[in-house]
């Protein structure tokens, strides 16, 4: 099956089921480099998500954008500002259409990447969320279907994560602290991994969308 509204909702759903567990996780990896708030933010910007109703649009592209304004009400930080600006290029690519092949999910990303470098002012090797998006991108390349692109995606994020333990930030607050960046976690990077990590036990989930929708 392709990338439909049902795809976001269930995807939103998932993270909104596991954020609670991974909130203070996350402020503990962020408390080393930053603010400490990476997990509250996300857990914010999910809750709002999850909040939003998209029962009333098959537009997939409807779908990114009313997500993305759900971000920018939820928070204003520099990571959320990114992840509105990816939503939001995904929104404009796939604006007036129900269905997307999962064969497209690859340049998505690597749209959304662009338009995260040119607001935020990041790139590549640099220990952001960035790389971790780069590496998901390059594990979709060539894949046609659902099941194979959580995989893929879940392998992506687990290798730049790894990839980039040992180095150090060059970008942000963080850049001026080497010696405690070198051996931890990127929060945005860590965040994507975690979310997209698979539980076999995950089941019945509520979605956002009437579980009769078609």
């Amino acid at each position: 099956m392709p990338i439909t509204v049902l795809t976001l909702c269930d995807a939103v759903a998932r993270s909104h089921a596991r954020i609670a567990r991974l909130e203070d996780q996350l402020n503990a990896a962020d408390a080393l480099l930053g603010d400490g708030d990476t997990g509250s933010m996300l857990a914010r910007v999910i809750e709002k998500m999850a909040a939003t109703d998209l029962s009333s649009t098959t537009d997939v592209g409807a779908a990114f954008n009313v997500l993305a304004r759900a971000t920018m009400s939820a928070t204003g930080s520099s990571l959320g500002t990114l992840l509105a600006t990816a939503l939001l290029t995904f929104a404009k690519s796939t604006k007036g259409r129900s269905e997307i092949p999962w064969s497209e999910l690859s340049s998505l990303i690597v749209q959304a990447i662009e338009a995260m470098r040119t607001r935020g002012g990041a790139s590549l090797g640099d220990k952001t969320i960035l790389d971790a998006l780069h590496s998901i991108a390059k594990n979709l390349s060539g894949i046609t279907d659902g099941t194979t692109a959580v995989l893929a995606a879940e392998t992506g994020a687990r290798a730049a994560l790894e990839h980039f333990k040992p180095l150090p930030c060059k970008i942000g607050r963080a850049r001026l602290f080497p010696e405690k960046s070198t051996g931890s976690h990127d929060p945005g990077m860590l965040a994507i991994a975690l979310l997209l990590e698979r539980e076999e036990t995950l089941e019945g989930i509520p979605g956002c969308l009437p579980q009769t929708a078609s």
